[in-house]
C-alpha cells in the first residue's frame, strides 16, 4: 500500500517536472519529441498517485511486496530504457559529425587546388 506522503510526494514531483518540461518547450530549449517521454512519465506517476491500486496491482502481479519499491523499480527501468535510446541518438550525431568534418575538410581541400590551379593557369 502507498502511503499518502509518498502519493503527495509523487504529485509533487510529476507537476513540476510536467511544468518544467512546458517551459523549457515555450523557451525552445528542448525538442517537444524529447520532452514526451518526460511527460509521459509524469502522468503516469500522476495516475498511480491518484489511483494507488494500479500500482498496487502491478506490485502484486511482479511479486514486489511493497509498492513503493515497485514505483522505484519502474522508474530506474524507465530511466535506463532512455538512457539507452539517448546512448544510440549520440553515437548516430557522433558519426554524423564525423562525417560532416570529412566532408567539409574534403571540400576546402578542393577548393585550395582549384584557387592554386587557377593561380597557376593565370602565370
Amino acid at each position: 500500500m502507498m502511503t499518502t506522503m509518498l502519493r503527495i510526494l509523487l504529485i509533487l514531483v510529476s507537476v513540476a517536472t510536467m511544468g518544467m518540461m512546458v517551459r523549457k518547450i515555450r523557451q525552445a530549449k528542448v525538442q517537444i519529441e524529447d520532452s514526451i517521454f518526460w511527460i509521459l512519465l509524469s502522468m503516469l506517476l500522476v495516475v498511480f498517485s491518484i489511483f494507488p491500486a494500479v500500482a498496487d496491482g502491478l506490485a502484486w502481479l511482479l511479486g514486489i511486496y511493497s509498492t513503493a519499491n515497485f514505483l522505484f523499480l519502474f522508474t530506474i527501468f524507465l530511466l535506463l530504457v532512455k538512457l539507452f535510446t539517448m546512448t544510440l541518438r549520440m553515437s548516430q550525431l557522433e558519426t554524423r559529425l564525423k562525417e560532416l568534418v570529412q566532408r567539409m575538410a574534403l571540400d576546402e581541400l578542393q577548393r585550395e587546388e582549384e584557387k592554386q590551379y587557377a593561380g597557376e593557369k593565370e602565370r
